[in-house]
């Protein structure tokens, strides 16, 4: 009976590291590889492991792997954590403060015998500054607008035309008519006719 007890001892050992294992949650669910992001993008993921001590959320350039080989100057960290998280939102990431380009994300957790764990999503596209496409509709139509009819002239006023008449210019004094010269031609031979009858008379008295 001994021996079956110290027989089924490995199997149970090796139970309780599965059920641990699956009790043991260190991921990032959000984003995912291959994502393109903008803005302020939330990074969501769970670090509830045994014996944790703290956590670093952190990401590095294209030119890295993400591996745990990779120099701590170039990961660059988001936040750190000294209470492990699970399945909660453990950061919201700014990219526009990034240059566009591809990046790498690491979440690492510190254990209490100093080693450590990590959980890496390379592959990101941060594209800030790409052109947004736009929607056109594909039904839309050109609706063809009549211009404004043009602005119609005030009607003509007939002006009144002005008459002019011709004030007859008052009569010169000093001006001769026909009949005037008439009339003093007519007097004066009057007058020498009489003066020559008077004449002639006063010779012939002479004479007797």
């Amino acid at each position: 009976m001994l021996n079956l007890s110290i027989a089924m001892f490995p199997i149970l050992f090796s139970l309780l590291l599965v059920l641990f294992a699956q009790t043991a949650e260190l991921s990032i669910s959000s984003p995912k590889a291959g994502q393109t992001l903008l803005g302020k993008v939330e990074i969501v993921g769970s670090m509830d492991v045994p014996n944790f001590s703290s956590a670093q959320l952190a990401f590095t350039y294209s030119n890295s792997t993400g591996d745990a080989s990779i120099p701590a100057d170039n990961w660059f960290a988001i936040q750190t954590f000294s209470q492990p998280v699970k399945d909660a939102v453990l950061s919201v990431w700014d990219t526009r403060l990034l240059t566009d380009g591809d990046y790498t994300l690491r979440l690492r957790v510190f254990l209490l015998d100093g080693s450590f764990q990590d959980v890496v999503v390379a592959d990101l596209k941060i594209g800030n500054d790409l052109p947004t496409p736009t929607n056109v509709p594909p039904t839309a139509t050109a609706t063809l607008i009549p211009p404004p009819p043009a602005p119609s002239a005030p009607p003509a006023t007939a002006i009144p035309k002005k008459f002019f008449t011709a004030t007859p210019s008052p009569v010169n004094p000093a001006s001769v008519t026909t009949f005037s010269i008439y009339s003093t031609f007519g007097r004066g031979a009057l007058i020498t006719l009489v003066l020559f009858i008077v004449f002639s008379l006063l010779l012939r008295l002479r004479k007797n």
